[in-house]
Formats: C-alpha cells, structure tokens, sequence
C-alpha cells in the first residue's frame, strides 16, 4: 500500500472491502479509521478517492447478466472498474503530499470518545453494534435508492429531463452517438441503477458504446452514493473533495479501459 498508494498498510482492509462489499463501504472503512486514528488525515481522504468500489455482486450480477445478459460484459465492466479504481489510487498518492509530513492531530469523536475493546466479557456489546451498525448501513443505502428513485421519476414526469436531452442533443449529434443514451446517462448521474439499466435497453448495433457508458457510470457512482458517502463522512474531518475528484476520474479512465480492451480483446467485443 505505501509503494503504490502511498498510505498504511492497514488500508489494505479498506480497498479489498470496498472491491468486495460495493457502495459505499470503502467511505465508511474510511471513516472508521479516522474515527480511531489508524490513518492520517491525508491517508484517509486518499483513501476515500479510490477504495469506494462497486461490488462484484452488483457489476457481474446485476449489470452484466440481469441487464446486458452477459456474464462476459460483467467481467469486463469489473475488470476496468478495478483498474481504474488502482490508477485514481496510484494518482492520489500525491494528494497533499507537501503537508503528509507534517504533524496532524488524532481526531476525536466527542460522541463516541470511549473506545471498546475486544473481550470476552463485552462481546454481546460488540456484536450488538455491528448489527446495528450494519443494519443502518443497509437502510441508508435503500433510503438513497429509493429517494433517487422517486426524484427521477418526478422529473420524467415533469418533462425536466426531457428538457435537458435536448439541450444535450447538439453535443451528442456533434461525436455522431445516438441521443438515445442521453436520458440514461442523465438518470445515472443521479443514481447508477436506474441509469445503467436505461442504457442496457438502447437497442444499437455497436454495443460497445452501450459498455462504455455504464463503465463511466460505474466508476462515477452518481449523485445517490456521493450523499450518502458525505453522510458518513460528515461525521469526521475528512474532506469530500479528494472522493469528487477521484469518481469523475475513475469513470473516465475506466471507460477509457474499456474502450481499449473491446478494441483490443476480440471476445470483448460485442458489436454486430
């Protein structure tokens, strides 16, 4: 981790959990972290740009078999998504990397400042709070989905994002790519399902474009997540532009991966 990320060797834990666990775990190991003074400050918001993944369940599952109903684009879609997770941590070693030598102060969590050790004696109190931590994590993520939900709907409804296809249409028409992708991406600029699963269903025969795009998005996130990664880190020092910057990168350079390896890869490539 410190050769190629430039932070603690315990935060291995948050980007192997971020890859395996999805949104928005990787923010909130994070987090914790900084909450018990593992990492620095500038570790933990290093972290924070690139340790918070989609799942393999999510991208594979979901993405790849339920929506593009291929197993093979799923594992491209995960593939690139990692790669490109690695290179925005690899640019991010150099986040504040003239002050990483300074002296930084131990942040201390005024509600939570007992700390609990491991025992025997107390651990009904541990397994106590991780099923309630758990169980919270769980709702916040569903309460995001499902507001984001309901926001999209209301601006189809409305005719707000149909208003803002058109505007977008000339940029679209400019590259010769098919506008039918503007409304889908828009919806997953707001929350990553939706999107991905309206560009999944723009039936086109260069696929690839349709590939390219859920990459962005994967590695973007959307605005659903950004929340709910700001809820968790609101409850630190951190900082939430290091994780901004980092998800606009990602979704740039994973797309870009996947460009490469559909061109490259011939068995990637899904074009008619």
């Amino acid at each position: 981790m410190r050769p190629l990320f430039n932070v603690n060797g315990k935060g291995s834990f948050a980007f192997i959990m971020g890859i395996i666990s999805g949104y928005p775990i990787g923010a909130k190991i994070a987090s914790d972290f900084r909450k018990n003074n593992i990492c620095s400050k500038t570790e933990c918001e290093r972290l924070l740009s690139f340790t918070n993944n989609s799942g393999p369940l999510f991208i594979i599952g979901t993405v790849g078999i339920l929506m593009f109903r291929s197993t093979t684009i799923g594992i491209l879609l995960f593939i690139t998504h990692i790669l490109a997770s690695i290179s925005v941590g690899f640019i991010f070693r150099f986040w504040k990397c003239k002050s990483s030598n300074k002296f930084e102060t131990d942040f201390v969590d005024k509600k939570n400042s007992k700390k609990t050790y491991a025992s025997f004696s107390n651990l009904g109190e541990i397994l106590a709070n991780s099923i309630t931590s758990s169980i919270s994590s769980i709702l916040l993520i569903g309460g995001f989905v499902v507001i984001f939900s309901s926001v999209i709907s209301i601006l189809k409804a409305s005719g707000v994002l149909n208003a803002l296809s058109l505007l977008i249409s000339p940029i679209f028409n400019y590259f010769k790519i098919d506008t039918s992708f503007i409304s889908g991406l828009l919806t997953g600029l707001l929350e990553i399902t939706n999107g991905i699963n309206a560009i999944s269903s723009v039936s086109l025969k260069k696929l690839s474009i349709n590939i390219i795009f859920a990459s962005f998005l994967l590695g973007f996130g959307g605005i659903s997540v950004l929340l709910q990664v700001l809820s968790i880190t609101s409850k630190t020092d951190l900082s939430i532009k290091p994780y901004i910057y980092g998800k606009i990168l990602q979704g740039v350079i994973a797309s870009v991966y996947t460009y490469i390896f559909i061109n490259v890869f011939p068995f990637f490539n899904f074009d008619l």
